[in-house]
């Protein structure tokens, strides 16, 4: 099969992963579990690769940081021991999430910060002196029903997730098929043309009929090559519900982050 290697911007770095599965998950950052995000980091690596992208060495050292963490956490730790003077001895022995939660947290005070210079710009962006336009024409193709919620790429990885549960595609399949090399052109044309045929939203999970690991990681990169092409747009009613599709007739889709 024709592999198909896409670098994605989304992630901007794995201290920025890290930070997204804390707050989706609600876990305190002062007291973090490293066995659950433990093993919620790994789901995402893993789904990116079988996606066939391109994961920086820097993820797979933070995965092997985790792993490193996890492992001292089992170890059993030594007891304070005090002098007469009440001073701690010297062998105490420092909680192994100490390094890690100090980063995110200065992690968290730059984003914060990169948050709301953003805002000041944008804020900024409206202060520009223009003669007034006539804009009378446009407001007749406005509609309130185009106002979504935001799909990220975090929400297009957890639905693959959801998807290749779905599909078991770890457990061999019990038949003998004949690999066929799917060009995402075509596919990309044949899903448009579907979405163009049903007039409305389909479940996202609908577009993966076929329970091939080819099929639906091409499928699945069809998907996002139209999102950037503005060609469909992505529903989602309320966080962590499923996500639906729809074919964008006038090219002014929800731009997801790709």
């Amino acid at each position: 099969m024709i592999e198909y290697n896409v670098k994605i911007d989304a992630f901007e770095g794995p201290l920025d992963l890290l930070l997204h599965l804390i707050n989706r998950l609600e876990i305190d950052i002062y007291d973090i579990p490293v066995a659950k995000i433990t093993e919620q980091y790994l789901l995402y690596i893993h789904a990116m690769k079988e996606l066939q992208l391109d994961v920086a060495s820097e993820y797979l050292v933070m995965a092997a940081t985790l792993l490193e963490i996890k492992s001292k956490m089992l170890l059993p730790k030594k007891e304070e021991e005090l002098f007469d003077n009440d001073e701690e001895f010297s062998d105490y022995e420092e909680d192994p999430r100490d390094e890690l939660m100090n980063k995110l947290i200065e992690y968290r005070k730059y984003k914060e910060a990169a948050e709301e210079l953003k805002e000041l710009e944008q804020e900024r962006n409206y202060y520009y002196t223009k003669p007034p336009s006539d804009l009378s024409e446009f407001t007749k193709s406005i509609s309130t029903d185009d106002i979504k919620l935001d799909v990220s790429l975090y929400d297009m990885l957890g639905a693959f997730q959801k998807l290749l549960k779905r599909k078991k595609l770890q457990k061999p399949l019990q038949t003998r098929v004949t690999r066929q090399e799917i060009p995402i052109e075509r596919r990309m044309s044949e899903l448009l043309d579907n979405l163009k045929r049903v007039k409305g939203k389909t479940h996202f999970f609908d577009l993966f009929p076929e329970p091939n690991k080819e099929y639906i990681v091409v499928t699945f990169l069809a998907i996002l090559e139209l999102l950037k092409k503005n060609e469909i747009i992505l529903e989602q009613q309320n966080n962590f519900e499923d996500i639906y599709v729809s074919y964008n007739e006038r090219g002014s889709g929800i731009i997801g982050t790709y």
